[in-house]
């Protein structure tokens, strides 16, 4: 297996208000590893996800997810990167094909 990291971040940490979601959360995943992502509902999975997705920008911590830059490509991150919801619980007014494509 290609040891080529993939996803690396460290001491990543999002509040919303005065709730502290996400503390220090640092983890590596090398290309070719599956990597199960498992807590209690309100752990800051979805979160953590979306930030190294791109899709969020964190208050604190750095990294790379794709070898890009969290915070300051995360435009190329989303370029490649899929993320798709448990559920369509945000977008219900879009179709499969426009959630799929959005």
């Amino acid at each position: 297996m290609n040891g080529e990291l993939v996803i690396d971040v460290r001491d990543l940490n999002k509040h919303f208000g005065d709730k502290h979601v996400v503390r220090n959360v640092s983890l590596q995943v090398r290309r070719g590893e599956i990597f199960g992502f498992l807590g209690p509902n309100g752990s800051g999975k979805t979160t953590t996800i979306r930030m190294v997705c791109g899709l969020l920008t964190p208050d604190a911590g750095t990294g790379t997810c794709l070898g890009f830059d969290i915070r300051r490509e995360s435009a190329k991150i989303k370029r490649q990167a899929g993320y798709m919801t448990q559920k369509f619980s945000y977008w219900d007014d879009l179709t499969i094909r426009e959630n799929l494509d959005f």
